[in-house]
């Protein structure tokens, strides 16, 4: 009878043992399963949490109530080419690699079929008489720095206005010469196609190298 009792208690422990580690799951009889370990594997960094102060909650409660501006198009310019050196470094120290460009457009020099500068007024006036007389056509001066003095002719490239000063010196205009009234002008724009707020706050920081050039919508 002894020995009886002794295979029934080992029986039962080992049915019990196989239904504690879910050895008969697939018979309907385990226990329930009271954690979920899968959820422990989707965890992304969970030493990274941590609780926020009543300052950094209220901080975060008006970021999430601020209305999210959507990135825009600015630009700035023209600046020339002395300007731009200083914009440019200091974009490139402030400003992600990409995040910005320039657009360079040039305007080309002017030459032009000169005489002067004459010594008073009244000669100018004087020499203004007789082109005239010749039928020679004459234009303004753009360039202060030539002042007093008479243009018979402007033109893009030295070339063409040396091309044609020996015409105008045989009409009459013997002490004409071919000078250059302006120099090519390099324009630079600078543009950020898509700013957005992190970009916004450094072109508040930038606004100094600008100097008097403002950032405008692209638009």
């Amino acid at each position: 009878m002894l020995r009886l009792i002794v295979l029934l208690l080992v029986l039962i422990n080992g049915i019990y043992f196989a239904w504690s580690q879910g050895m008969l799951r697939a018979y309907g009889w385990a226990p329930t399963e009271q954690v979920e370990p899968q959820r422990l594997d989707q965890q992304i960094r969970p030493e990274a949490i941590r609780v926020l102060s009543a300052e950094e909650a209220r901080r975060v409660e008006i970021a999430a109530q601020t209305p999210i501006r959507p990135p825009e198009c600015l630009q700035a310019g023209m600046f020339d080419d002395a300007q731009f050196a200083g914009v440019r470094r200091a974009f490139e120290t402030s400003l992600p690699a990409g995040s910005w460009l320039t657009e360079t457009t040039v305007e080309p020099g002017r030459w032009i079929i000169y005489l002067g500068k004459f010594p008073t007024a009244t000669a100018l006036s004087r020499r203004r008489s007789e082109l005239s007389k010749l039928n020679l056509k004459m234009e303004p001066l753009l360039n202060t720095e030539l002042q007093p003095g008479i243009s018979l002719g402007g033109f893009e490239t030295q070339a063409e206005a040396s091309k044609a000063l020996p015409a105008l010196q045989r009409r009459g205009a013997r002490t004409a010469r071919v000078v250059q009234e302006r120099a090519e002008v390099h324009n630079n724009l600078i543009k950020i196609p898509a700013a957005d707020d992190a970009i916004r706050a450094k072109l508040d920081e930038l606004k100094p190298a600008l100097g008097d050039k403002l950032l405008k919508s692209c638009k």
